[in-house]
Formats: structure tokens, C-alpha cells, sequence
């Protein structure tokens, strides 16, 4: 009786084992699955009718025919100036916190406050950068506005991913850095950062798609309108964005053609948010490829 008892033991573990392994392989078929309706849903609608001249032209407010030009070119300024604020120290803050700082509370505090923040819904940072921008500085609605309160909405986060991804380097590869002479910052910066990141570019990738299609910060810190000119670098501009305009139009606009607006607008939201995402993974092919020589 005793001999048989592994055997039957073993039966079942291999049983679950197979139903876990369908399981799981099924789950992962259906949220693919439900993935690429949802992207072929949207680009679909809205794909077949955009043109150069409905990505280049201005808003209508009453008649039909207008484009997103203007928020769009916002969208990427925004965008680009929250990276260049967020990205030098949010990976700075992630690499102090993980090689740098001392194992005390008050790191502990800090880390659990940077986890705080980065769980915060992003109209609280919203109401943070109306507090600062429009009423503390008195610049009202601005693209600096809404490009700064975008990095505060980011560093929680890509600090945490930072740090997180310093950590899983393995502590072989520091030893191997000090024993052929080099400094803490010479191995941080030859070893450790190209071995980690992999996982930094999805942390930027990440805050930058979410950042490319927020709207309740940048309505609330960048406004509900633009300068009405295409190319418009000025800082102190209002910088509706594509986000913003994609809400307006779908429950706020009067113009006859609003709803094709709308869904062509979703369709370029997605594409970009989808190109951002493979043009940050690009560097990552890169550094793989260079790790396997």
C-alpha cells in the first residue's frame, strides 16, 4: 500500500500540473485575444478616414472638416518635455535608493512614500499643478504647467522601477567590477545600468505612453484649448492635447462630424502610444544584442 501511495501522488501532481499549464495557456489566449479586438475595434473606426490634412489642420468649432494639429504637435511637446524633466531624476532617485542610500527607516518611510505616490490617481496631480502654475505662480493654463505636473505624475513610478531593476542585477557582477579596480560609480555605470536596463526602458516606455494619452492633468494644468497655431513652442501657451480634445469632442463638441473626430483621433492616440512603445524597445533589441556577443 505504502509503494502504490507515490504513484497515485504523482498522478495527480501531474494532473493539476497539465490542467495549470491549460489554464494558464488559455487565460493568456483570451486576454490576447480581447487585446486585439480592442485595438482592431478602435483603429478600424478610425484608421480608413484620417488624412495629412486631418493631422495638420486646425479645430473646427462649428463646421465640419477640422483636425488635430494643433493638440497633436501639444501632445508630443508635453510629452517630451515631462521626459526630459522626469527621466534624469527619477533614474537618479532609483539608482540612489538602491545603491546608494542606507538601509535606515527613514529610507524605508521614503520608499514606502514613493509607493504611495505612485498608486495616487493622476487628478490629485492634476489639482497639485493648478495649485502651483495657476494660482501660486499666476501663469494660468500653460504647456510648462502641464509638462511639469506630467513629471511629477512619472517620477514616483519610474523611480520605483529604477531601483527595482538595480536590485535584480546580481551582486557577482559589482564584485567583478571592484575586483578588476573600478569605483562604485564606474561599476554603476559600465555594469550595473546596461545589465538593468531592459527593465529601465519599459519603466520610461511606460510612463511616456501614459503620459502621451493622460487628460485630467493637462485639463486641469495646460487648459481646454490652444494657441491656434500649429507650431507653437511658446512655454506659456495653453496646450490642449489629443487626449484632451478626444474628450471634448466626444462630449462637448456641436460640430456635425464629431463622432468621426472622435473616433479618428482614438485611432492616432493608439497608434502613437503603440509606436512609442516599439520605438522604445528599440534600444533594448540593441542591448541584447550586445550582451549575447
Amino acid at each position: 500500500m505504502n509503494s502504490f501511495s507515490p504513484s497515485r501522488k504523482n498522478k495527480r501532481s501531474l494532473l493539476w500540473d497539465r490542467l495549470a499549464t491549460v489554464g494558464f495557456y488559455g487565460l493568456g489566449a483570451v486576454i490576447m485575444l480581447f487585446i486585439f479586438w480592442l485595438l482592431f475595434t478602435i483603429l478600424s473606426r478610425g484608421l480608413p478616414g484620417i488624412s495629412l490634412q486631418f493631422l495638420v489642420k486646425l479645430p473646427e468649432e462649428i463646421d465640419a472638416g477640422g483636425g488635430i494639429g494643433p493638440m497633436l504637435f501639444n501632445s508630443f511637446y508635453v510629452l517630451i518635455l515631462s521626459l526630459v524633466i522626469s527621466i534624469p531624476i527619477g533614474v537618479g532617485a532609483g539608482i540612489y535608493m538602491a545603491e546608494y542610500a542606507p538601509k535606515n527607516k527613514f529610507t524605508e518611510v521614503l520608499r514606502i512614500c514613493v509607493e504611495s505616490l505612485a498608486s495616487v490617481p493622476s487628478i490629485v496631480f492634476g489639482l497639485l499643478g493648478l495649485a502651483i502654475f495657476a494660482e501660486y505662480f499666476g501663469i494660468g493654463l500653460t504647456i510648462l504647467g502641464g509638462a511639469v505636473s506630467l513629471a511629477f505624475l512619472n517620477l514616483p513610478m519610474l523611480a520605483r522601477v529604477t531601483e527595482e531593476a538595480v536590485r535584480a542585477v546580481p551582486n557577482d557582477l559589482r564584485n567583478a567590477a571592484f575586483a578588476l579596480g573600478t569605483t562604485k560609480f564606474q561599476s554603476i555605470r559600465t555594469v550595473v545600468i546596461p545589465v538593468a536596463m531592459n527593465a529601465i526602458v519599459t519603466g520610461i516606455c511606460l510612463v511616456a505612453g501614459r503620459a502621451f494619452g493622460e487628460s485630467a492633468v493637462i485639463l486641469l494644468t495646460a487648459g481646454l484649448s490652444t494657441s491656434g497655431q500649429m507650431w507653437d513652442f511658446n512655454l506659456f501657451s495653453p496646450g490642449e492635447t489629443l487626449a484632451v480634445h478626444l474628450w471634448y469632442v466626444q462630449s462637448e463638441a456641436i460640430v456635425e462630424d464629431a463622432r468621426q473626430i472622435a473616433d479618428m483621433s482614438a485611432a492616432v492616440l493608439v497608434f502613437i502610444v503603440l509606436m512609442i512603445n516599439l520605438v522604445f524597445r528599440v534600444p533594448v533589441w540593441f542591448n541584447n544584442r550586445k550582451f549575447k556577443r
